[in-house]
């Protein structure tokens, strides 16, 4: 008997994106490493792929976060 069972059951009215699947799922069905959530709604849950793109484009272009070496700091080993 295992001391810790797994449980994939989650809150009612949860929603979740499963990358595996492709679907959107009511409470976690899939292993949290395959999806996106918890969502609100099923509607914010379908459009999961979409926000994490728009949320990435911003990320990559926050200039808080750019990975751009800054004019006049050397950093490295050939400083």
């Amino acid at each position: 008997m295992a001391l810790f069972k797994r449980r994939t059951v989650g809150k009612p009215g949860e929603w979740f994106y499963c990358l595996e699947h492709r679907t959107v799922e009511e409470g976690p069905q899939c292993r949290a490493a395959d999806r996106l959530g918890p969502y609100a709604t099923r509607q914010e849950a379908e459009h999961a792929m979409e926000t994490a793109h728009e949320r990435n484009v911003e990320w990559e272009t926050d200039p808080k976060w750019h990975d751009a070496p800054q004019k006049g700091k050397s950093g490295g080993a050939d400083a």
